[in-house]
């Protein structure tokens, strides 16, 4: 397999001519897949195709989750199908792949998060625009996913927010891992409590 399976279909794209020597510019997609690409991990833009390997992914983490003492995150098969779809439309979930298969899964989405208005025992170190992280999953095939995510949205805002439950250790160990600063905690459309972390 070549290590770049996505310069194929842009190889007739970019060449361009100057001063009668042919040079080749990659077009703006392929610079923006080069960037991301990774020692053969990169990340993409989910598309409904990849919905039942997300599905997967999504239903090992709630495993996960169960097994390591978190009972009450995502219950009832959260993410239910019609949020990835409506994520999937707006251009807001990513995969995580390594070659062709897809090892993870998350949302990002730059602008205001309605649920990030209030914050409570502490308080947001800024007020400028941010990116957040939602619904991110792992399928624990591969190390690393989550580093590769942060890396992924540093790059497109540096000012990032996340939250996660209390009772999910593993996530509360990687996102200070990650260079996050707990803030307080915030409330989730049901009502229930999250622990909001906050890179700048």
């Amino acid at each position: 397999m070549r290590p770049f399976p996505f310069l194929e279909r842009h190889k007739q794209q970019g060449w361009q001519k100057k001063n009668g020597i042919r040079n080749f510019s990659p077009p703006r997609r392929l610079r923006f897949e080069m960037e991301i690409h990774m020692e053969e991990w990169y990340i993409l833009q989910a598309e409904k195709k990849d919905l039942p390997r997300i599905l997967e992914i999504y239903a090992h983490a709630r495993a996960f989750m169960r097994k390591n003492g978190n009972e009450s995150q995502w219950r009832d098969n959260f993410p239910p199908q019609e949020l990835l779809l409506a994520d999937i439309e707006a251009g807001n979930l990513y995969v995580v792949k390594e070659r062709e298969r897809i090892h993870g899964v998350f949302a990002f989405i730059i602008g205001e998060d309605p649920a990030y208005a209030v914050i409570e025992q502490g308080g947001w170190l800024s007020d400028t625009e941010y990116g957040t992280l939602h619904r991110v999953a792992g399928d624990g095939e591969a190390k690393g996913i989550f580093n590769r995510i942060v890396s992924f949205a540093g790059r497109r805002s540096p000012h990032l927010r996340i939250d996660t439950h209390s009772d999910n250790q593993v996530m509360q160990h990687l996102i200070t891992q990650n260079g996050f600063s707990r803030c307080g905690i915030i409330h989730v459309a049901d009502g229930s409590p999250r622990i909001a972390y906050e890179r700048l």
